[in-house]
C-alpha cells in the first residue's frame, strides 16, 4: 500500500507548486510559469537521483528506445497540461480550476479502455457519470456567453493532458527496467525532466526568450515551485511504479480539498454553493471509481 502514501506526498508537493505557479503567472507570464517547473525542477531531479543511487545500491537503468518514446511523449503532454491550467487559473478561482483538472482520473479510466484494452466495470460506469453531472454542475455559466465557458474548457482539456501524460510516462516508467520502483521513480523523472527542459530551450530559443527572462528575474519563487514540482513528480511516478494510473490519479482527488485550504488562506477566495455541490459530487464519483478500482 506504499502508492498510498506516495500519492498523498506527491498531492501535497503538487497543492504548493501550483500555488507558486499561479502566484508567477502575472510576473512571468503563463509559459515562464510553466517553465519554472521543470527547468528550475531539473537539478532537484538529478539531487535525488544521486542521492537514491548512491544510498541504495541498486543500479542506474539505461533507458531503451520504446522507454524513451514514452517519457518524450509524456513530457509533451505534460507541458501543455501545465499551460492550460494555468491559463484557467487566470480567468477563475484557484480551487475551482483544480476540480476541472481533477476529472482527470474519469479521462485516465477512459483512456486506458481506449488505449490499454482495459474494461469498464457498471460501477466505474456510474462514478464517471457522478464525477462528469459534478463538473458540469460546477462549470455551467450564468450567462450564456464564449467567455463564461473557456476557463471550464481550458481546465478539462488540461485533465484530458494530464491524463495522457499519467499514462504514458506509467509505460515509460515500466519499461525502464529498474530494479526497484524508487530507482525506476527517481530515473523516469530526470529523464522526464531532462527531456522537457531541452524542448523548453528549443522552443524558447525560437519563439518566446522573453518568457525566460521575466522566469530568470522571479528565479527565487521559480526555485521553490520547482522542487515542489520535482517533490510532487518524483512521488507521482513512484506511484505509476507500484499501482495502476487509475488508482494513483483517483486518489489523487484529495488534492481539491487542499487547494480549497489553500485558496482561503492566500487568495482569500470563496467558492459558491453550486461550485461547492459540483465538487463534493465530483469527490463521491472519483471516491466511487478507487472502490470500483
Amino acid at each position: 500500500m506504499l502508492w498510498i502514501f506516495a500519492t498523498l506526498a506527491a498531492t501535497l508537493a503538487q497543492t504548493g507548486r501550483n500555488a507558486i505557479q499561479r502566484y508567477l503567472t502575472p510576473v512571468a507570464g503563463t509559459l515562464g510559469a510553466t517553465y519554472a517547473r521543470f527547468m528550475f525542477g531539473l537539478p532537484f531531479a538529478a539531487a535525488f537521483l544521486a542521492v537514491l543511487r548512491l544510498t541504495s545500491g541498486h543500479p542506474l537503468p539505461l533507458p531503451q528506445g520504446a522507454s524513451l518514446i514514452f517519457m518524450g511523449a509524456g513530457g509533451i503532454t505534460q507541458i501543455l497540461a501545465t499551460a492550460l491550467m494555468l491559463r484557467a487559473m487566470k480567468q477563475k478561482s484557484f480551487v475551482v480550476t483544480i476540480a476541472y483538472t481533477k476529472t482527470e482520473p474519469v479521462l485516465v479510466a477512459l483512456f486506458s479502455v481506449i488505449f490499454l484494452s482495459q474494461r469498464l466495470s457498471l460501477a466505474t460506469a456510474a462514478a464517471i457519470g457522478l464525477a462528469t453531472f459534478g463538473v458540469v454542475l460546477m462549470s455551467w455559466p450564468k450567462t450564456r456567453t464564449e467567455a463564461s465557458l473557456r476557463p471550464a474548457l481550458l481546465g478539462i482539456a488540461s485533465a484530458a493532458f494530464f491524463a495522457l501524460s499519467a499514462l504514458l510516462f506509467q509505460q515509460g516508467i515500466l519499461r525502464l527496467g529498474a530494479t526497484s520502483p524508487f530507482m525506476a521513480a527517481a530515473t523516469g523523472l530526470a529523464l522526464a525532466l531532462a527531456l522537457q527542459s531541452l524542448l523548453i530551450l528549443l522552443w524558447s530559443s525560437l519563439r518566446d526568450g522573453a518568457s525566460l527572462i521575466r522566469l530568470a528575474r522571479s528565479w527565487r519563487w521559480a526555485l521553490v515551485a520547482g522542487f515542489l514540482g520535482a517533490l510532487a513528480s518524483l512521488f507521482w511516478f513512484l506511484g505509476f511504479a507500484l499501482t495502476t494510473a487509475t488508482n494513483v490519479r483517483t486518489l489523487a482527488m484529495v488534492e481539491v480539498i487542499f487547494a480549497q485550504i489553500v485558496s482561503r488562506r492566500l487568495f482569500q477566495q470563496s467558492v459558491a454553493w453550486r461550485e461547492g455541490l459540483g465538487i463534493a459530487l465530483l469527490l463521491a464519483g472519483i471516491g466511487l471509481l478507487l472502490h470500483a478500482s
